[in-house]
């Protein structure tokens, strides 16, 4: 499947710490709660928050393995096995909904549902077995959705961002131009974009997006592609080239050496493993995590590091986790491949995403939100 891009997209010309906080008690008389839910081709995650200043505090969250789309690459069609361990999750999301009154929600599903064919009967028997309504979204607001989760990440300094989603079905990167936009606004400029990527016409200088691409390589699918390669090493190369390929069209800016007015933000369950993994973290720690730099030599090294421990290793490494060592060399060779790309040597970690950009949009919908405190 081809990379999907908007259309009369291509080149346009040549040329802060987390607010998403863990679990607290709710006080009495607080806002009401608002969930966000997202259902991926390798998890299940949800996250029930409540507004606070500019970004919002965690009250209950979930998060699992489901493997939905385990087996699509090969039948086109979402398995008996993984829609019932779905279910299974889908169930117990509910019941938090249910304990908390959460009354304003939004329950998306991503790339395995796009691509199922039997993706509706399978959102019509979550509905009759669970109540809820889950949403399939298009590759562009799941893009827009990581973009301004990550906006208290973005540098002042930054003219061009570019923000990267590694998923498990799919990979969103999106190039935005902040370069007219005063340093101060650029954070509530990308937040902006939650209402779309072409800008209502106003005299705010806004933050424009250049370019975005979704390819649907992620870190499940890219995996099952190359899965009958044997040689460790070899995969991983085989997986990297593979995924470097698959970009090829997606080039902004031609630009060779490294800048501080550039900044990549990456936002996943691989970029936040291998900075624990750079941390040399027992547990993992989001506060450490979430706003990090690491540098391409940092990345390379961790890496590296896998690599030599083999399958096996990274199986019993515990900064990987059970529920990751299967997946985290193919995010790895996706990682790689996009900071051979790019003109930095540096990537900002979020711990952050889908969810998140899920909760900023639906709070900034309702002005719930102290955007002057971004």
């Amino acid at each position: 499947m081809a990379p999907k891009r908007p259309y009369g997209a291509g080149v346009q010309e040549k040329r802060g710490a987390g607010r998403a906080s863990q679990a607290a008690p709710r006080a009495t008389g607080s806002p009401a709660l608002y969930a966000a839910l997202d259902l991926g081709t390798n998890s299940c995650r949800m996250l029930i928050a409540e507004p606070r200043g500019a970004g919002f505090t965690v009250v209950d969250s979930f998060s699992k393995s489901v493997q939905l789309g385990l087996g699509l690459e090969r039948s086109g069609r979402l398995s008996r096995g993984s829609m019932s361990r779905t279910v299974q999750a889908l169930r117990i999301c509910q019941q938090k909904l249910k304990r908390h009154q959460v009354t304003r929600m939004r329950l998306v599903a991503t790339e395995a549902c796009r691509r199922a064919l039997n993706a509706r009967e399978f959102i019509e028997r979550v509905h009759r077995e669970t109540g809820l309504r889950l949403d399939i979204i298009e590759t562009e607001e799941e893009a827009r959705l990581a973009v301004i989760s990550c906006a208290p990440l973005v540098s002042p300094k930054t003219e061009n961002l570019l923000v990267v989603d590694i998923g498990g079905g799919s990979t969103e990167l999106v190039w935005i131009d902040l370069s007219h936009v005063p340093k101060h606004d650029r954070p509530q400029a990308i937040m902006r974009l939650h209402s779309g990527f072409k800008p209502a016409l106003s005299d705010i200088p806004h933050a424009r997006v250049v370019d975005w691409i979704s390819v649907p390589l992620g870190v499940a699918t890219l995996r099952e592609q190359f899965n009958d390669v044997e040689d460790d090493a070899a995969r991983f190369a085989l997986m990297s080239w593979y995924f470097e390929e698959n970009l090829s069209e997606f080039t902004p800016y031609h630009v060779t050496e490294p800048t501080e007015r550039f900044q990549i933000v990456g936002t996943s369950g691989t970029v936040t493993t291998v900075a624990a993994s750079h941390l040399g973290l027992k547990r993992y720690d989001r506060t450490k995590v979430d706003g990090l730099r690491m540098s391409t030599e940092q990345i390379d090294t961790v890496i590296r590091s896998y690599l030599a421990m083999g399958p096996g290793g990274r199986r019993a490494d515990p900064r990987i986790g059970s529920d990751r060592h299967a997946l985290i060399m193919s995010g790895a060779a996706i990682l790689q491949a996009l900071m051979r790309c790019w003109p930095t040597d540096r990537l900002s970690v979020a711990d952050r995403g889908l969810r998140e950009g899920l909760l900023y949009a639906q709070m900034s919908a309702d002005g719930v939100l102290d955007t002057d405190g971004l």
